[in-house]
């Protein structure tokens, strides 16, 4: 069965629409919160950031009022990555942790991440839990007023984060002499990127770091990485890192300002955790993966799996394969010796930390020909135009005219409103007419 509220990443929307809105974010944090009090854990506490975007100033209250209103305390953090949110769930013992974000989304969308107190995104058994406490009398749920939970700001989450972050690596590690651009997207990272870095002693070239509430994702950070790659040979730097709005994904660029995906980045990842007998079982990928890389994996002898798309089915994979690398294209990726979830800034580390005795990123990155690939998003009033007889029809005709060239991916986004038809074949006729075979009975 489907959830009602939650997609493959949390809720997400448009702001002041069915779900995005006060009152629903009331609703969210008063089942939430009962539903992490009835666990038992004698400290009642949750623990909030969010991304930059103008509509948080509206969603945060209501979110905290109906936290409160179930007797939980509240810290809220202000701007934080999210995989910040999920270290400081774990270290600061707290039954849950939010964040308000809509990722890579434009600033008129906004929506949740829940975690739990392992640092960890709820699997779809407890979101539905959570769901169902919504839609059954919220309101009986209630604390008394003796019990009603407290609210604290906490200013120093940013630093806690970066102190995290430096643990993993070995206090001798310093990025003196390095020229690093990092696209911050006017996101959650906007101040934890910069400072990270010129904490290390790098030289940085720091972009999108001036939030307005209006500017996230806006022509900037990962979904847009030509700004990376104009900056990088601009300043000859050595390394360009872009994140999105929360700051959970990353897209670099090399010296030779190459654009560097997360497939790239998980090869070169899987490479040195292999040769440094670090990488446990293999590499987890998701339907969106390259094949490409699959079959340089294979090559390597490298175990890989693909899981449906999203990190946290992801990381569910990686858990029930004992795996510790896993991640997306999109630059979602998952370093399970180090974090819970993607974080864009960690793996950045990593890879600094790779090349950081020369070696320059275009050496490191440079392991495999991508296999050509057409993703086209098409956005639709009702998602469930997939299960047209039409639309069906046309994939399997797509599907035979592919058989023995590539492969054909047909899906619904799990975070808007678009249906993603995703091919690959180094045969570009046939891959350009199986996709528009699809396209034309969707539109």
């Amino acid at each position: 069965m489907t959830n009602k509220y939650f997609g493959t990443d949390g809720i997400r929307g448009t702001v002041n629409s069915k779900y995005i809105n006060g009152d629903m974010f009331f609703k969210f944090g008063l089942a939430s919160g009962t539903y992490f009090k009835s666990q038992k854990k004698k400290k009642q506490t949750a623990i909030i950031a969010k991304d930059t975007r103008l509509s948080g100033y509206t969603l945060e209250p209501a979110l905290v009022s109906g936290l409160t209103s179930a007797g939980m305390h509240v810290y809220t953090l202000g701007p934080l990555p999210t995989n910040g949110l999920a270290m400081l769930t774990k270290a600061m013992r707290a039954n849950m942790g939010i964040m308000i974000t809509a990722s890579h989304n434009q600033h008129y969308d906004n929506g949740l991440k829940l975690f739990g107190p392992d640092g960890m995104k709820l699997s779809d058994k407890i979101e539905k839990k959570i769901e169902n406490l919504i839609d059954k009398k919220i309101y009986k749920n209630l604390s008394n007023p003796e019990k009603l939970g407290r609210v604290k700001r906490l200013e120093s989450g940013t630093k806690n984060y970066i102190k995290i972050l430096k643990k993993n690596f070995t206090k001798a590690f310093n990025l003196r002499g390095t020229r690093i651009v990092i696209d911050c997207a006017n996101g959650a990272g906007y101040k934890a990127g910069p400072e990270l870095l010129r904490s290390l002693g790098a030289k940085v070239i720091s972009i999108g770091t001036n939030p307005n509430g209006l500017n996230i994702n806006k022509n900037c950070g990962s979904t847009f990485p030509n700004n990376i790659r104009n900056a990088v040979k601009r300043h000859r730097a050595h390394l360009g890192i872009s994140l999105d709005g929360d700051a959970d994904r990353v897209i670099m660029c090399d010296e030779q300002s190459n654009i560097i995906d997360g497939d790239q980045i998980i090869a070169a990842l899987a490479t040195r955790w292999k040769n440094k007998k670090m990488l446990k079982g293999g590499v987890v990928g998701t339907l969106m993966s390259n094949y490409g890389l699959e079959r340089y994996l294979r090559f390597k002898k490298i175990k890989f799996i693909r899981a449906n798309v999203g990190d946290r089915y992801v990381k569910e994979k990686m858990q029930k394969n004992n795996f510790n690398l896993g991640g997306e294209q999109s630059g979602h990726i998952i370093l399970g010796k180090f974090a819970t979830t993607g974080d864009g800034l960690l793996v950045a580390l990593e890879t600094l930390f790779a090349i950081r005795k020369g070696k320059k990123a275009s050496e490191f990155f440079n392991r495999f020909q991508k296999t050509p690939q057409v993703l086209k998003n098409i956005e639709v009033k009702d998602k469930s135009i997939i299960r047209n007889t039409e639309v069906k029809r046309s994939i399997k005709i797509a599907e035979k005219l592919m058989k023995g060239h590539g492969r054909i991916l047909v899906r619904k986004s799990g975070t808007e409103s678009k249906i993603r038809v995703m091919g690959e074949s180094v045969n570009k006729k046939l891959l350009k007419r199986c996709i528009n075979i699809i396209a034309k009975k969707i539109k």
